[in-house]
């Protein structure tokens, strides 16, 4: 005959049971409203000072305004490059989708170079703002991944960009380690002294890719992925550069922008000039 649970031992096991979802719980809001405070401190600022304007700050005060990447997806006709100078840091302009790109994009040539490339360099320099470059990267072997980037190079380098970023997002080939640093060697003989390489986490662990020898690295944590700064990466990487909302808007484009900023760990201005030169331009 099967023993008789007491409802006295019943009850025990249940009300123990609820106190250690209950303190599990408040821990885990405990540690995320932790991160989030933390986070909170370095949401980049949207409004931008005019030149020539002084503010009641400290003198070596440093605001930063967000910084994005963009593309041809984003498209020339559509953004106002006055108004969106005036609240943004810095600019990434993607100048080449990589080789193998589908023959119909509306962002990019059959070759891969970005359509709007120029045009975006060419009117961010034109109105003072910092402009680092990017490609994303599609080489299916170390033959292709060199010539990935003497492509990038020979288009990007005329305009003098501040960093070189490698954007890693897919496995093209078996050994994605050997053949990002092919890309990357090849960038640094033809001449290009700051190459960095953009990665998530994740991707990085499964194939085995190593950071070492970029000069800056560059990740993607978005949290909720609101359009706003949420989550602090996860990670125990030396990154510069944190990208964190792929939903954003800024005044001066309807649309949304990959927004950037200086990762929360690091002192912002030296690490912004790291990337993108003199603050004081």
């Amino acid at each position: 005959m099967r023993r008789r649970i007491k409802p006295v031992f019943v009850l025990a096991f249940f009300s123990l049971f609820i106190m250690i979802l209950i303190f599990g719980n408040r821990h885990i809001e405990n540690a995320r409203q932790r991160e989030w405070s933390t986070a909170k401190k370095a949401i980049p600022e949207t409004k931008q000072t005019p030149k020539g304007q002084k503010t009641n700050s400290d003198k070596d005060s440093f605001t930063l305004n967000p910084i994005i990447d963009v593309s041809g997806w984003q498209l020339p006709s559509e953004i106002n490059y006055d108004t969106l100078s005036k609240n943004i840091s810095g600019a990434i302009v993607r100048v080449q989708g990589g080789s193998g790109i589908a023959k119909k994009n509306n962002a990019a040539h059959k070759s891969g170079i970005d359509k709007s490339f120029k045009t975006h360099i060419e009117e961010f320099q034109k109105r003072n703002v910092p402009v680092a470059v990017y490609a994303y990267v599609r080489g299916s072997n170390i033959k292709e991944m060199k010539e990935e980037a003497r492509t990038f190079y020979k288009n990007a380098s005329p305009y003098n960009p501040t960093f070189y970023w490698l954007d890693v997002e897919e496995k093209t080939m078996s050994n994605m380690d050997k053949g990002i640093r092919a890309f990357r060697d090849e960038l640094k003989r033809l001449g290009a002294d700051n190459v960095g390489i953009y990665i998530g986490t994740y991707f990085m662990e499964e194939h085995s890719i190593s950071t070492k020898g970029f000069d800056a690295i560059w990740i993607p944590t978005y949290g909720s992925d609101s359009g706003y700064f949420e989550a602090v990466p996860k990670t125990k990487l030396n990154y510069e550069l944190h990208q964190y909302t792929s939903q954003g808007h800024i005044e001066g484009f309807h649309g949304e922008f990959d927004l950037n900023q200086i990762a929360v760990n690091k002192d912002t201005k030296t690490t912004y000039e790291k990337l993108f030169g003199s603050a004081n331009k």
